[in-house]
C-alpha cells in the first residue's frame, strides 16, 4: 500500500480520480515534498509554495493536457511538474541533463507553452484559444499570471485583444502582493461563487439579449452591474477590457477554488479570476522572507538556513552595486532604473541610500528604456540596470528612443553570456551581436572586477549611449580600486607578447586566454571594447602574426569576432582567423563552467582548437607540395 496520496499520483488523470475531500491532504503532501526537494537542489520555492492548492484544483477541474494550462514564467510551476509525471526527477531540476527550471514543451505534454520571461501567458493562451476555435475544438485555455507580471504592457495588450475578439479564455491572476487582503474571506468567496454560477451567468446573458435592442438601457445596466461590482471588488478595469471579472477569492481555500473553477469552466468568453495567495505558504521561513526564498540555494528544511559557508566572493553584480552608490554620492544627476530586478541587479543598498535617485518600473522593460531616454533629455544621467536577456525585450526602444537621439544612457548589462541553471531563456548570448550594429553605441566588456568599475565610470561620463556587459558570478579576483578613472574609448590592452598566434579576448574570456597563451607562447590582447574596435591594433597584429584567434562569451554569429573579421576584410588583409564563442544553438541548463567547457571556452578548449588548426594547416601544406608524376616505362 502506498504511504501517501502523492505516492499514488503520477498524472493528473490519477489526481482526478480522488474524492474532492482528499485534495486538502494532497496539498499538504505536495507542499512538504516541494520543501524537501528544493532544500536539496535549490530553485524557486516561495512562489511555488503559494500555488499548491491552485495547481491541484486546476488539474482536478480541467482535462489537462487537452485543456491548456499556460503558466507565466514558471517560478510558480513546481507543483505542476510534481503532478505531471516529473515527481521522481525533481532531484535533477536545473542541473545538466535534468529537468528545466521553467516550463518546456519538449519536456512534457502538460507544458502547453514554454516561458522564462514574464507576462507572455495571456498572449500565448489567447493564441491557443483562437487555434482551438478555428479547429472547432472544445479544449479550454487558461493563463495563470502573477501580479508582478501584470505590470507589463504586453499582458494588457493581450487582454485588450482577447476582449475584442470575445475569446474563450480564462485568465487567473495569482495575486500575492497587492494590498487587497481585507476583501478576501467568506463574503468575497461567496460572492465569487454567485458571480461564476450558472444562474447569474444566464441572467447576465439574457439581459444582454433583451436590452440589446435598447442601447441606452443596456449601457445603463452594464455600467450599473460594473459599479455594483466595483463597490466590493477591484475588477472594473478588467470588465472594461471585456472580461467577466470574478474575485478576489482565497487561493488556499480548496473547496472555493474547485467550485469556482468548475463554474467558470462551463462559461464562455473572456473570464478573469482573481485569487489571493501567500508566497511561501506553509513554510514559515519562506513566509517570513519570501524574497530570500524566491530563488534559493540548498538549505536545511528544518531551519531554513542555507547550507555551506557564506560566499565572500566579489561578484560583478556587487561591483556594480558598490559603484552606483559611490557615483550617486558625487553626482546627483545619476538616476538608477530597474525593471523589477532590484535584488538581482545589485540595487538594494542603492535604493535605500538614494531613494530619490532610484526608480523601479516593474516588469516593463520597454517603458524602462524609454523612461531613461526621457530622463536623459531632462539633464539627468540615467543608468539602466538590466539583464542581457531582458534587454532583448526593449530593443526597439534602445534604437528608436536612445541611440537615434544619441542620449547619454548607460546600460549596466548583468548576466551576459552563460547563466547556468536558468538555461536558454536567461542566457545573455546575443547582446554583442544586437548592440554592435546600432550606431552611436559604445560597447564595453570588462575582463575583471576593477575594469568593470572603471568601465562603468567611463560609460557614465560618456556623452552618448553606452553599455558595460558582465557575466553572472565572480571575476578572477582582481582588487578593485576605490578611485574611478575613465578608460580611453576604443583602446585595447596588451596583456602578453608572444609569437605566431594572437588571441583577442573579449571580456570574461581573458583569463582563459592568458592561461592558454602560456602553453602556446601566444600574444594576448584584452580587447575591452567591441565598439569602437581598436582597428589600428588589429591591423598591427595581422602584420606580425600567422594566426588570429578571437574569443567571446557571446554568439559567434554577428558577435565581436565577426567585427574583427569585418575589419580585416575592409582592409583587404588575408590571415587565418578562428572565431571562438557560443555556437548557433540554445544552451541547455547546467553550471556555467560545464556549459563553457562543452563549448570549448576554457584554456584547454582554446589550446585544442589552435593545435587542431595548426595540424590541419600542416596536412594541407603537405597535400599541396609538388609530387612528381609516376612514369610507366
Amino acid at each position: 500500500m502506498p504511504d501517501s496520496l502523492l505516492d499514488t499520483i503520477d498524472t493528473p488523470e490519477q489526481l482526478r480520480e480522488l474524492a474532492q475531500s482528499d485534495l486538502v491532504s494532497l496539498a499538504d503532501e505536495v507542499r512538504q515534498f516541494l520543501i524537501q526537494s528544493v532544500s536539496k537542489t535549490g530553485g524557486h520555492l516561495s512562489s511555488s509554495l503559494g500555488t499548491v492548492e491552485l495547481t491541484i484544483a486546476l488539474h482536478y477541474v480541467f482535462n489537462t493536457p487537452d485543456d491548456h494550462l499556460v503558466w507565466d514564467v514558471g517560478h510558480q510551476a513546481y507543483p505542476h511538474k510534481i503532478l505531471t509525471g516529473r515527481k521522481n526527477r525533481m532531484s535533477t531540476i536545473r542541473q545538466k541533463d535534468g529537468l528545466a527550471g521553467f516550463l518546456s514543451r519538449s519536456e512534457s505534454p502538460y507544458d502547453a507553452f514554454g516561458a522564462g520571461h514574464s507576462s507572455t501567458s495571456i498572449s500565448a493562451a489567447l493564441g491557443l484559444a483562437l487555434a482551438a476555435q478555428r479547429e472547432g475544438s472544445d479544449s479550454k485555455s487558461i493563463a495563470i499570471i502573477g501580479d508582478g507580471a501584470m505590470t507589463a504592457g504586453m499582458a494588457f495588450e493581450a487582454m485588450n485583444h482577447a476582449g475584442d475578439v470575445d475569446a474563450n479564455l480564462l485568465v487567473i491572476l495569482n495575486d500575492n502582493d497587492m494590498s487587497i487582503s481585507p476583501n478576501v474571506g467568506g463574503m468575497s468567496n461567496y460572492l465569487a461563487r454567485i458571480l461564476s454560477g450558472r444562474l447569474y451567468s444566464s441572467v447576465r446573458e439574457s439581459s444582454k439579449k433583451v436590452l440589446g435592442v435598447m442601447p441606452t438601457m443596456w449601457e445603463l445596466a452594464r455600467r450599473t452591474e460594473e459599479h455594483v461590482k466595483g463597490m466590493v471588488i477591484p475588477g472594473t478595469l478588467f470588465e472594461e477590457l471585456g472580461f467577466n471579472y470574478i474575485g478576489p477569492i482565497d487561493g488556499h481555500d480548496m473547496d472555493t477554488l474547485v467550485s469556482t473553477l468548475t463554474n467558470l469552466k462551463s462559461l464562455k468568453g473572456p473570464r478573469f479570476l482573481h485569487i489571493v495567495t501567500k508566497k511561501g505558504k506553509g513554510y514559515a521561513p519562506a513566509e517570513n522572507n519570501p524574497c530570500d526564498f524566491h530563488g534559493v540555494t540548498p538549505f536545511d528544511p528544518a531551519t531554513g538556513k542555507k547550507l555551506g559557508k557564506p560566499s565572500n566572493e566579489l561578484t560583478y553584480t556587487k561591483v556594480f552595486g558598490n559603484w552606483i552608490c559611490d557615483m550617486a554620492a558625487v553626482d546627483k544627476r545619476l538616476i538608477g532604473i530597474t525593471p523589477a530586478m532590484r535584488e538581482g541587479s545589485g540595487l538594494v543598498e542603492f535604493s535605500k541610500k538614494f531613494p530619490d535617485q532610484y526608480i523601479d518600473v516593474g516588469i516593463a522593460e520597454q517603458h524602462c528604456v524609454t523612461l531613461a531616454a526621457g530622463l536623459a533629455c531632462g539633464d539627468t544621467k540615467p543608468v539602466v540596470a538590466i539583464y542581457s536577456t531582458f534587454l532583448q525585450r526593449a530593443y526597439d526602444q534602445l534604437i528608436h528612443d536612445v541611440a537615434i537621439q544619441n542620449l547619454p544612457v548607460l546600460f549596466a548589462i548583468d548576466r551576459a553570456g552563460i547563466v547556468g541553471a536558468d538555461g536558454a531563456t536567461h542566457a545573455g548570448c546575443y547582446d554583442f551581436s544586437f548592440l554592435r550594429c546600432v550606431p552611436n553605441m559604445v560597447i564595453m566588456a570588462p575582463a575583471d572586477e576593477n575594469e568593470c568599475r572603471q568601465m562603468l565610470y567611463t560609460g557614465f561620463m560618456h556623452n552618448g549611449p553606452s553599455s558595460v556587459r558582465y557575466p553572472r558570478g565572480a571575476g578572477p579576483g582582481v582588487e578593485v580600486e576605490k578611485t574611478m578613472t575613465a578608460i580611453a574609448i576604443g583602446k585595447v590592452e596588451l596583456r602578453r607578447e608572444g609569437a605566431g598566434t594572437a588571441i583577442l579576448a573579449f571580456g570574461s574570456m581573458l583569463a582563459a586566454a592568458e592561461k592558454a597563451a602560456g602553453t602556446l607562447n601566444a600574444t594576448v590582447i584584452n580587447m575591452r571594447f567591441v565598439k569602437p574596435l581598436d582597428e589600428e591594433m588589429i591591423l598591427q597584429l595581422a602584420s606580425n602574426h600567422n594566426l588570429i584567434v578571437t574569443i567571446e562569451e557571446n554568439a559567434i554569429a554577428g558577435g565581436a569576432g565577426s567585427a574583427v573579421n569585418e575589419c580585416l576584410i575592409a582592409h583587404n588583409i588575408e590571415i587565418p582567423i578562428i572565431n571562438l564563442g557560443l555556437p548557433d544553438e540554445f544552451s541547455e541548463h547546467g553550471t556555467r563552467d560545464q556549459i563553457l567547457a562543452d563549448y570549448g571556452l576554457t584554456s584547454d578548449g582554446i589550446i585544442s582548437k589552435i593545435k587542431h588548426f595548426d595540424a590541419s594547416q600542416d596536412n594541407e601544406n603537405k597535400a599541396c607540395q609538388y609530387q612528381p608524376a609516376q612514369v610507366n616505362s
